[in-house]
């Protein structure tokens, strides 16, 4: 493969190396933005805002409470859980300025989930909505963590209102299980108890951990990425580059509606746009379709992330297809393929672009990005960002030549710095300096890369290996189509073929016109043998279609 081929098609105002040292740490960025945004809008959700300086100062009496009232010191680990809500980047960020390590946590978890995750990473506190509080219960002994901090979903929002939000949470739609959990502490009384204090400044270099980012597990046992300081900042930095042509200090608007304890949301969302000063509308709900498109109404925005399958639900909202679009200079999608025909209805309507990123959260996440000067090409991942090298191995770890398939490998410095107390696992993802991303991937002749599947998610029929991305995105094509899944089913004789699971757009779908249009579209042997039609698909909490759970 030719040397870092994808130079030649960079955006004329992005060089292939950027300085790395403007950061230390997280907590830098976030005292800068504070001191350079103070009476903006940083954070919006339900009608509440706060300003950057109402952030900051929340932010100063936690870290207060952390560092005088715990036994926490530097590096230990605190977990997160609770979706997007007011006190989500508070607590991130005091988290960060007491020295601590954050495990964010899916609010969905188990409690068996929940055990191996604070198991492993040695976590010795928590601060958990009360909606999920009784999963902590039942397995907290089996922990090492001694502070519980309970919050609510109505502690930011005001007296009056809070109070109100709480009740119908708690009593009209019995939203919080009954738990009791021994000396839990109020985050709401913490924040009043400290107000106007400050911590001790916590001296912190990018050597040291800020996320233990725990992988899905889809594929074995979840682990903990080790991101730190440096691989967040270093990640931050790489993002601006990229897109500072697009964006204004101060006078942006971006929709959060991916949780930001998802890495993609929280390096895009919550520190990237926070360096920008920008107004961040928090989505608590995204499945609330028609409350979440209120909130659009009411805020005007420039960027929007998600995945696939949140703009396939914007875009089959009316309420949407009204919104005023004068603003918005571009989405970006990730987390799982863009399929070409959501990004061209998107950008019909929007006249916007759709643009497809790639990462994973062993990469702080983002390693390539389409780019923002109109040379974007749907179906791509884009360009690896500047200070990325990446390489596709075949399975002896050899490079391929350009236009071949093979895994795709990353070298940078948003690359994380191991799982957390795995080194075999650890070793085994390692090729060197690369980290071997499990996804198989393809290099064009102008250096931009696609996605053609997970590894482990192929299907071989007939010695032939097939890609569910490829049959997935034929059968999308199909206007009749809202959802499709695809993945490998047994023969009797153990023998694989591949089946397509489709959510109908039009009632007037039959299996018939699915597999005749893969035909025309497919080679024989990745057309579907058999196709199911559901009313819905099986989803994780960020949207992305789970393939395994297919049936």
């Amino acid at each position: 493969m030719s040397e870092n081929t994808w130079l030649k098609s960079y955006p004329s105002f992005v060089t292939p190396t950027v300085s790395l040292d403007g950061y230390q740490n997280i907590v830098e960025i976030f005292d800068e933005s504070v001191s350079k945004f103070g009476p903006q809008v940083a954070y919006t959700n339900m009608g509440v805002t706060l300003t950057f300086n109402e952030v900051s100062a929340h932010v100063d009496a936690l870290v207060h409470f952390l560092q005088n009232k715990t036994n926490l010191k530097k590096g230990d680990r605190i977990a997160l859980q609770m979706p997007n809500l007011l006190q989500f980047p508070i607590t991130i960020f005091a988290c960060l300025k007491a020295g601590l390590v954050i495990v964010n946590t899916n609010p969905l978890y188990t409690s068996e989930e929940m055990r191996h995750q604070y198991k492993d990473s040695g976590a010795k506190a928590i601060i958990i909505l009360e909606n999920f509080a009784s999963n902590l219960e039942k397995i907290l002994s089996d922990t090492s963590i001694e502070t519980v901090i309970t919050t609510t979903i109505g502690d930011m929002l005001g007296g009056l209102k809070g109070a109100i939000t709480n009740l119908v949470v708690r009593r009209v739609k019995k939203m919080v299980p009954s738990f009791n959990i021994k000396n839990s502490l109020s985050l709401k009384a913490i924040l009043n108890e400290n107000s106007g204090k400050k911590g001790s400044p916590v001296a912190l270099t990018q050597k040291d951990n800020a996320f233990l980012q725990y992988t899905g597990g889809t594929t074995g046992v979840s682990k903990g990425a080790q991101l730190s300081h440096g691989n967040l900042c270093a990640n931050v930095q790489q993002v601006e580059a990229w897109i500072d042509e697009k964006f204004t200090d101060g006078q942006e608007t971006i929709i959060t509606a991916l949780p930001m304890y998802h890495i993609f949301a929280l390096t895009a969302n919550c520190i990237v746009f926070f360096r920008y000063g920008a107004k961040n509308v928090l989505i608590t709900n995204p499945r609330d379709m028609k409350a979440f498109c209120k909130d659009l109404k009411k805020n005007p925005f420039s960027i929007i992330t998600g995945v696939n399958t949140l703009f396939i639900g914007l875009l089959n909202q009316d309420a949407f297809k009204g919104l005023d679009f004068s603003q918005l200079k571009m989405a970006l999608g990730g987390g799982m393929s863009v399929q070409d025909a959501v990004a061209k209805e998107w950008e019909e309507l929007t006249n916007s672009p759709l643009l497809e990123a790639y990462g994973l959260s062993e990469t702080s996440p983002a390693a390539t990005i389409n780019p923002v000067d109109g040379s974007h090409r749907r179906g791509s991942i884009g360009l690896p960002l500047p200070n990325t090298d990446i390489k596709i191995f075949d399975d002896e770890r050899k490079e391929v030549a350009q236009g071949e398939p093979g895994e795709i490998g990353i070298k940078g410095p948003q690359v994380m710095q191991g799982y957390w107390e795995r080194p075999d696992e650890t070793a085994n993802c390692m090729h060197g300096d690369y980290f071997l991303t499990g996804d198989i991937g393809i290099m064009d002749k102008d250096g931009f890369f696609k996605i053609v599947d997970r590894k482990k998610e192929m299907v071989l029929v007939s010695g032939f290996n097939v890609y569910p991305n490829e049959v997935e995105k034929a059968i999308s094509e199909n206007a009749k189509v809202l959802e499709v899944g695809v993945c490998g089913g047994k023969n009797e004789d153990g023998t694989e073929f591949v089946q397509a699971f489709v959510v109908k757009r039009d009632n007037s779908l039959t299996k018939e016109e699915v597999i005749a249009h893969c035909r025309e579209n497919l080679t024989n042997y990745k057309v579907p043998k058999v196709v199911h039609f559901r009313d819905e698909l099986p989803k994780s909490n960020v949207g992305k279609i789970l393939r395994r759970l297919l049936k």
